[in-house]
């Protein structure tokens, strides 16, 4: 089942093709393992999207997370950088976090 986001995606998709193509490839090439394990790059990249309250993109980044095998301790540690780094207002934001971390854990499409 295809959601409305993904619809809107592709359709962005074919109508700028250089541009999210190479989006797309940047994230790849990025998220990839090489001297730093993929699952580290994306837990960071999720801290950065705390900070910058980007809720799209904290799901974003802990679903890849997961599909990579992060465990809950490794993301609680990244989740308490961000608090740490924002205090109560990184606390807010790191719950969104840890709430679509529970929903892979629980097998829910998010």
């Amino acid at each position: 089942m295809t959601t409305e986001r993904e619809s809107l995606f592709a359709e962005l998709r074919r109508l700028s093709p250089k541009v999210t193509g190479g989006l797309l490839r940047m994230r790849q090439e990025t998220y990839r393992d090489a001297a730093v394990a993929a699952k580290y790059k994306l837990l960071t990249a999720m801290v950065v999207s705390i900070a910058i309250r980007c809720e799209p993109c904290i799901g974003a980044y802990v679903r890849l997370a997961y599909d990579t095998g992060v465990s809950r301790e490794e993301l609680i540690e990244f989740l308490e950088v961000a608090m740490t780094m924002q205090g109560c207002s990184g606390e807010e934001w790191a719950l969104k976090a840890y709430r679509v971390y529970k929903e892979c854990l629980m097998g829910r499409p998010i």
